[in-house]
């Protein structure tokens, strides 16, 4: 016989049940076990026999096993039928709670010795503990499952609760999450988790990673009372690393096979400008009013918010521009060293300096260094031939001997003192003193020839040029021989 519900066929609350939807309930009048069908109706209207806890859904490995965890509750107003001194038997049904069309639906009973599913009930009952294991899941074990209590003279069925299991013969992927921002030079922790729908034979997780690492592996519950595996690796990153993948990989024990499944994950490090590089265009000497463009390029995570260029003026840095580019007509005054300095909110990175040459200025500076350096030079030579004439002047003997005879022109002689007089001894390490003279050629005549010499002596008269010398020294001036004091002698009398 079919029961109707009444005419609201909406869903129907309960203080105790969330929703549940009823369309339909079919009422078997010959079955011994009619409470079990009046409790769904009981539960449409705020009651519920038996209220159950179990996972929505489990994903489970052909040939593996399934650990369901669960566990239940008796309503107060059934509280004094369950004899939590009596084992109560344990009952999983699949595909829909209400099994009386179908006993196969009974899957497992905790009471029989051969059930259709290979398992058995690990949890404590008489403590309300009903967790489950199946061995050997085949692919047509998926399905929804609810779970029923029997026992004296108590026997439920939580129609509202069931789980899910999914069956695959692929594990599913592990899944990767990252403790905090990933930031270079700071150490980071990345976790790797897996479910083990089998705790019996839990994966075992691997890391791939671009650098060292150090690992820990653990089994944890989570809330829904579900197994995972979970693996934390602990590395420092570093710049090199942004981009670069890393793999966790599980590893699932099947009979005496493996399954793997892996999950890959790009690094996303954030550091500070790296590889700052600044460019010139044109890079050869350009002439003055020319364009000339700057460019600056770095590499950082977050991007570059500032670029800034400065000049290097009297060995300082100073900042003439900012932007990824500079550009400017040149002017003389513009050549010089140039570089750029990137920044993002994790510092800020130097690049190389470059150098804006200016055509012209190289031969204008060429020429100077080269004049200078000849000029020098000039000096350097004219230095050492005064000092050269400096010396040979001084041993020269320009009086007359005591006989009344010539000495021999370029005759070098020790120093000797005028009559009446010691001689001087000179200072030690003194440094030789330069002397500087003004000569008058405002009377220059001719050079004396030795007639006139002789007509000197015989008391005849003879014009000499007149040579004038103001010295800063009590020295006579360099000279390079005697005949350059004189001038040529013209005689008024012929010889």
């Amino acid at each position: 016989m079919a029961v109707q519900l009444p005419p609201n066929r909406g869903p129907c609350q309960s203080s105790r049940v969330s929703t549940y939807h009823w369309s339909e309930l079919k009422i078997h009048q010959n079955l011994p076990d009619v409470d079990f069908h009046v409790a769904g109706v009981l539960a449409c209207f705020g009651q519920r026999d038996l209220i159950t806890t179990m996972p929505d859904r489990l994903d489970v490995l052909t040939g593996s096993c399934v650990q369901i965890p669960c566990s239940f509750d008796i309503p107060d107003q059934h509280e004094d039928k369950f004899n939590s001194a009596i084992l109560p038997s344990g009952v999983w049904i699949k595909d829909n709670s209400q099994f009386g069309n179908n006993p196969d639906n009974v899957i497992f009973n905790s009471s029989k010795m051969v059930n259709i599913y290979q398992g058995k009930i690990t949890g404590n009952m008489t403590q309300k503990n009903c967790t489950t294991v199946f061995f050997n899941v085949t692919t047509n074990y998926t399905n929804k499952y609810f779970f029923r209590i029997e026992s004296q003279p108590y026997r439920a069925t939580d129609p509202i609760k069931f789980v899910n299991i999914v069956v695959s013969d692929f594990p599913s992927s592990p899944i990767i999450t990252v403790s905090g921002e990933v930031k270079e030079g700071t150490p980071v922790s990345l976790n790797c988790s897996a479910v083990a729908p089998c705790p019996e034979h839990p994966p075992e997780l691997t890391w791939t990673l671009p650098t060292q690492f150090t690992t820990e592996n653990q089994l944890q519950e989570k809330p829904d009372q579900t197994k995972s595996v979970l693996s934390t690796v602990t590395f420092t990153p570093s710049y090199l690393h942004h981009e670069k993948n890393i793999t966790c990989t599980a590893v699932y024990p099947v009979g005496t096979s493996n399954k793997t499944a892996e999950h890959n994950m790009m690094l996303n490090v954030s550091f500070s400008p790296k590889d700052t590089l600044a460019s010139i265009s044109p890079a050869d000497p350009v002439l003055v009013g020319s364009c000339v463009n700057l460019t600056c390029s770095s590499t950082a995570n977050p991007p570059v918010t500032n670029f800034t260029w400065f000049k290097i003026s009297g060995g300082k840095p100073t900042q003439v521009a900012s932007g990824l580019s500079y550009t400017l007509n040149v002017t003389s005054g513009d050549g010089g060293l140039y570089y750029c300095e990137a920044r993002n909110s994790h510092g800020c990175g130097k690049s190389n300096e470059v150098q804006l040459a200016i055509k012209g200025q190289e031969e204008v500076i060429g020429v100077a260094a080269g004049t200078l350096g000849a000029f020098l030079l000039i000096s350097l030579i004219s230095l050492f031939v005064w000092r050269r004439n400096s010396r040979l002047h001084d041993g020269l003997e320009r009086t007359d001997s005591p006989q009344g005879q010539n000495s021999p022109v370029g005759t070098v002689c020790t120093n000797q003192a005028t009559a009446g007089e010691e001689p001087e001894e000179p200072a030690e390490d003194q440094p030789e003193e330069i002397h500087y003279g003004d000569i008058d050629f405002s009377k220059l005549q001719t050079k004396e020839t030795p007639a006139a010499a002789q007509d000197r002596v015989q008391g005849q008269e003879s014009e000499y040029a007149e040579v004038n010398v103001t010295g800063r020294g009590a020295q006579e001036p360099p000279l390079n021989n005697l005949d350059g004091l004189y001038a040529q002698v013209n005689k008024r009398g012929g010889c």
